[in-house]
């Protein structure tokens, strides 16, 4: 049980990354912030390597519909997915 209570937990987290750095995507794809501030800078940079390796695979299946990039739609509905089998494994577990 700890270990799919842990293995939730990553997803949950990695579901957060994923999140920031859609809002972080959105906020440089409309100038409201910029990639020549060190700080933002390193974020994106930080961020992108924690989720390039499953956001990478998406892009590379999925085309680029009207210039707006989905593959974080597709990632954060797949581990949805995976959480919610995750959930339907532990309760049958408990039972």
């Amino acid at each position: 049980m700890s270990i799919l209570s842990a293995l939730s937990y990553l997803i949950f987290i990695v579901r957060m990354v994923l999140i920031c750095q859609f809002i972080l995507y959105l906020l440089i794809a409309f100038n409201v912030i910029d990639l020549r501030n060190r700080f933002i800078a390193g974020l994106w940079e930080a961020l992108n390597a924690v989720l390039e390796p499953m956001l990478g695979p998406i892009r590379r299946r999925m085309p680029a519909v009207g210039g707006m990039d989905f593959s974080y739609m597709v990632l954060l509905f797949g581990l949805w997915i995976l959480q919610t089998i995750i959930g339907t494994i532990a309760a049958s577990v408990v039972v």
